[in-house]
């Protein structure tokens, strides 16, 4: 029902900065949760982070201190701030929305209800 559409990918060079969007179908405050998640080639699709209606968020290790969730409600937005990129964060990144409440940090691809199609983020080193 909920349709989730991701853009700002593209090609890189290590230590630069990437913004990638998220732009929803329907309001985000009518969901609980949205997240970030990133499959890389050869790898299991992996947590990023995650933003409730609450303005909470949540990080992977792995991007903690680099990386920042954010929404713009008005424009039905969520946005990934990507900064000091890595090779290693080369990979398919996907926007998903949790519509339900639950107190959890949502880091399990099962935990949310609608996923986007994806968009490439690849850094060169």
């Amino acid at each position: 029902q909920v349709q989730l559409v991701e853009s700002g990918g593209g090609l890189v060079q290590a230590g630069e900065s990437l913004k990638l969007s998220c732009a929803a179908s329907d309001s985000i405050f009518s969901l609980h949760a949205m997240g970030w998640f990133r499959q890389a080639p050869g790898k299991q699709r992996e947590w990023v982070a995650t933003i409730t209606t609450g303005i909470s968020t949540n990080y992977a290790d792995s991007v903690k201190g680099r990386f920042t969730i954010s929404r713009d409600g008005a424009k039905n937005l969520v946005y990934l701030h990507m900064n000091s990129l890595k090779p290693e964060d080369t990979a398919v990144y996907y926007c998903a929305a949790r519509r339900s409440y639950s107190s959890s940090w949502f880091p399990n691809m099962n935990d949310y209800d609608y996923w986007g199609q994806g968009t490439q983020v690849t850094v060169s080193s």
